[in-house]
């Protein structure tokens, strides 16, 4: 039986929502009853995140998705990600392809990231410093940086969305301890193997996210055999939470390709 966390609505389909780092699955919130009237929409807590147990030994985050969907009995899933989340799908369709029907992204590539934008660089070596101190406000506020982007002052957000990003952070990251041992384990050259996923893959991009994270999801998306992208104007990192509407259409029109 699969360790995680989860919650399930609906029937149909399986639709399964990954959502970002230090983050939980309460950034689904807008989508949830959205989907479930049509889909089983499946969103799991990662290990280490929300209410599913910090790791203990070696783990990777796809194969702990795999163990999730294997214990529910779906069929190919359409895995819908965010950030970390986005590259858990990802390697989901190279590691585990029985159980992926359909991959939509947003903010990530795979789970092997390249920084080269000096803003990117800078945010997340001042986060991880915090991180490593044990400075948890300082860790959240870090975090925020992303929902802001390079182009925005956080304070320019709507507050409920930031509240709602606060929260989330501060009760994954007080789940941690600085100094503890990190066991997850990386998935390799999924860069190189991204020719072989051969389902259907949307980029959902904020506008205003980051260069790194924009390239990332392009580099994907034009490097598999059936990659496309959208843009949702005046977004960043998490366009499901600043437009939900806007995410939930340009995701609802995806699923009816498929």
């Amino acid at each position: 039986m699969s360790e995680l966390f989860w919650t399930e609505s609906g029937t149909g389909r399986p639709l399964v929502l990954l959502h970002g780092g230090f983050l939980h699955h309460r950034m689904w919130d807008d989508q949830i009853p959205a989907f479930a009237e049509r889909f089983c929409v499946i969103a799991p807590d990662a290990r280490g995140h929300g209410r599913s147990p910090n790791a203990t030994e070696p783990y990777r985050l796809t194969d702990d998705l795999a163990a999730l969907l294997r214990h529910l009995g779906t069929g190919p899933a359409i895995l819908v990600g965010v950030s970390m989340g986005a590259a858990t799908a990802v390697d989901t369709a190279l590691e585990h392809p029985d159980l992926v029907s359909a991959v939509v992204v947003t903010g990530a590539g795979t789970s092997e990231p390249y920084f080269t934008d000096p803003w990117t660089t800078r945010a997340w070596a001042g986060w991880q410093a915090a991180m490593a101190a044990g400075d948890l406000d300082a860790s959240v506020e870090g975090h925020l940086l992303f929902a802001a982007g390079p182009h925005r002052a956080l304070d320019t957000l709507d507050p409920d969305v930031v509240t709602r990003l606060r929260r989330m952070a501060r009760e994954t990251m007080s789940k941690h301890a600085p100094g503890e041992p990190n066991h997850l384990v990386p998935v390799h050259d999924t860069w190189e193997r991204l020719p072989s996923v051969r389902v259907p893959v949307l980029a959902i991009n904020g506008s205003l996210d980051s260069p790194d994270h924009l390239g990332m999801a392009d580099r994907l998306t034009t490097t598999v055999p059936h990659g496309s992208t959208h843009t949702i104007d005046g977004t960043a990192h998490y366009p499901n939470l600043e437009q939900p509407d806007a995410y939930n259409k340009t995701l609802e029109s995806f699923l009816h390709t498929l």
